[in-house]
């Protein structure tokens, strides 16, 4: 917080899941000052102090993705906008469900997050990125890991349907784990 008498309390908030794990992107707006700051996961990412335009746009990371809070004004109030990978956050999150699966097992009595990145076939487990290996078999591939000391295994097979694609399903041991319900991963 600045010392000045202007107040930078948080004007926007967004929360969205990424293969690397949860984010939480905090957005505060001095509207007398035009001072921008942006906040990842509590860490400031990016402050500009005092600027002469109120509106406009400011560029950050959020992990890999270029992200963006675009500052518009209405009258006497301010919209906040997230734009990630050059798309509004609502198509960002729809794009993410369609190319990445996401399961939430327990193993040991501990939860952890696996997510495997369709497009890529990049799997994930608890926010780190595996050097999984991937076979083909009979029926599919199998991309093979390890879960705390229990093998895990994602079986992608086809649905014999040409709209349902690919089946991926992910199996600790012969248990298969059933899909994780998030807005987006």
């Amino acid at each position: 917080m600045s010392n000045d008498l202007e107040s930078y309390d948080d004007v926007a908030q967004w929360d969205l899941n990424l293969p690397d794990g949860k984010h939480c992107v905090r957005f505060q707006h001095g509207t007398t000052s035009g001072r921008r700051v942006i906040l990842v996961d509590g860490k400031e990412v990016r402050n500009t102090g005092w600027q002469f335009k109120l509106v406009g746009k400011e560029s950050f990371l959020i992990g890999k993705y270029k992200a963006c809070v675009i500052i518009e004004a209405n009258g006497l109030n301010y919209t906040y906008i997230l734009e990630v990978d050059g798309k509004s956050l609502k198509r960002f999150v729809e794009n993410r469900k369609k190319v990445c699966r996401t399961w939430i097992p327990r193993v040991g009595g501990n939860p952890h997050r696996v997510v495997l990145e369709r497009d890529s076939l990049n799997v994930w487990l608890d926010g780190q990125k595996l050097d999984a290996m991937g076979e083909f078999t009979e029926n599919g591939t199998e991309t093979h890991f390890m879960i705390d000391t229990q093998p895990a295994v994602i079986r992608a097979v086809t649905s014999g349907k040409r709209r349902e694609g690919i089946i991926y399903s992910l199996f600790i041991g012969d248990t298969q784990v059933p899909d994780a319900m998030e807005e987006a991963s």
